[in-house]
């Protein structure tokens, strides 16, 4: 039951974290707009603009943000990785040359 839950989040999230969800949620609280402009009370509005549009939008266009950020991380860490293990390849054969030169004069 766990894994089904899991995959139900993952799925919801990795369509909710897009620009397409924001899109849609934008015309979703684009919609109510009319109806609380019309109250013409300033606590309705600002309850709208807290609660329906920037709940609503920015929740898509953060998590669009930390994906963005995370490939930029990945591919940086793949980087780093990448030349370390250069720097390690060379520093091995240093050492085999090192340890080659060594035995040479030891004979």
């Amino acid at each position: 039951m766990s894994d089904i839950l899991d995959n139900w989040g993952e799925r919801i999230t990795s369509i909710v974290g897009t620009m397409w969800a924001a899109v849609a949620f934008t015309v979703l609280a684009i919609i109510s707009l009319p109806a609380a402009l019309a109250t013409g009370d300033a606590v309705i509005i600002v309850a709208w603009v807290a609660q329906t549009f920037l709940q609503l939008v920015l929740l898509p266009i953060i998590m669009v943000g930390q994906n963005v950020q995370s490939r930029k991380t990945e591919r940086r860490d793949n980087e780093t990785h990448a030349a370390v293990m250069a720097a390690h390849r060379e520093t091995q054969q240093i050492l085999a040359e090192i340890h080659a030169a060594r035995s040479t004069r030891a004979k």
